[in-house]
């Protein structure tokens, strides 16, 4: 099995600077990548899909090139907007909330930060919700 590669440490960067300013939010490694937790769960993960391990965005593309992805979590009529409208985004199939993200040179980073933001208010208890809405 290939040595595992892990997310350039800039990407992780951008993800962490909006996933930890989240209240009460943390950052820690997960089975590969980071990944971005409120208490038990996790509202957001980067990784690098690549062949030799199992890989939603690979057996959905069939593409084997390293990619980095950024997964979370959305519902309602975002979901079905994100889950239809193609590549950079691609339906894990292991969640109906899960949404995929290949993140490259035309990432909007400004739409990741909203993404983010957005699972985590899906993921955390609606007390620390409301801190958000101050």
């Amino acid at each position: 099995m290939p040595r595992r590669i892990e997310p350039a440490a800039d990407v992780v960067r951008r993800v962490a600077t909006t996933a930890t300013a989240l209240p009460e939010a943390y950052e820690e490694d997960a089975w590969t990548g980071v990944r971005w937790r409120i208490r038990t769960k996790t509202f957001a993960h980067v990784m690098v899909a690549q062949e030799g391990y199992e890989s939603a965005y690979r057996d959905i593309t069939g593409d084997p090139t390293p990619r980095t992805v950024l997964t979370f979590h959305s519902v309602d009529d975002e979901l079905l907007a994100l889950t239809h409208a193609g590549l950079p985004f691609y339906k894990p199939p292991w969640s109906g909330s899960i949404v995929g993200l290949v993140l490259d040179d035309g990432t909007d980073w400004d739409e990741v930060a909203e993404l983010v933001t957005d699972s985590y208010r899906l993921c955390a208890p609606k007390f620390l919700v409301r801190r958000l809405d101050g």
